[in-house]
């Protein structure tokens, strides 16, 4: 399948230009584009996150995305690299119009998904080296990092749900039916009801 992704920031923008330049791009390499990804979003939102992801999981091997630019993908220049890698790594071949890159199963891709793959890793890589630097300079000024010894988080999980728990429990109800209502193993909310409740 072919798939024109548009991506706005704001319903003030419009998405018009961005179809007609992939409708014409289709038109002029004779493609046909069989479904549309359009999404009004931040660009630094997690594209997991987005209609892009979403629909990255539907997808197979041998598919096309074709988008206007590369920055319609992502804000930073690590998303975008994060997207076309993982585009590459599941066999999407992607087409960007206006700086003209078709990303797919050729050489030229794979050294690029290499690059990819490195830059991410290094950036990672750093931004754990930064931490740990961060940590250690807040531990060297005194700091108690983490939570103290012996005291529970305020809030945890069904915190919010309490007075709705405690309401089921007068009626009645049973703890299989609470867990099942709010969607937690039965476990999660023995442990709960025990230091939140009791």
């Amino acid at each position: 399948m072919i798939y024109g992704y548009i991506r706005v920031s704001t319903d003030k923008q419009t998405v018009e230009n961005q179809r007609f330049e992939i409708e014409r791009f289709a038109l002029s390499e004779k493609m046909k584009v069989d479904s549309w990804i359009e999404e009004t979003i931040s660009g630094t939102k997690d594209y997991e996150k987005r209609l892009l992801g979403k629909e990255m999981k539907k997808m197979v091997s041998g598919d096309v995305v074709i988008c206007s630019e590369l920055s319609r993908l992502g804000r930073s220049l690590f998303m975008i690299m994060d997207i076309l890698n993982e585009c590459m790594k599941l066999g999407f071949k992607v087409i960007s119009i206006k700086d003209n890159y078709r990303l797919g199963d050729d050489i030229q891709s794979k050294v690029l998904a290499f690059a990819f793959g490195l830059s991410a890793e290094i950036e990672r890589n750093l931004i754990s080296q930064r931490t740990k630097e961060a940590l250690a300079r807040k531990k060297k000024e005194g700091v108690i990092l983490g939570r103290p010894k012996g005291r529970t988080s305020a809030k945890v999980k069904l915190s919010d749900d309490k007075d709705r728990i405690i309401l089921w429990l007068h009626e009645g109800r049973r703890k299989s039916w609470i867990s099942k209502k709010l969607k937690v193993h039965r476990n999660t909310l023995d442990s709960f009801i025990k230091n939140r409740i009791i």
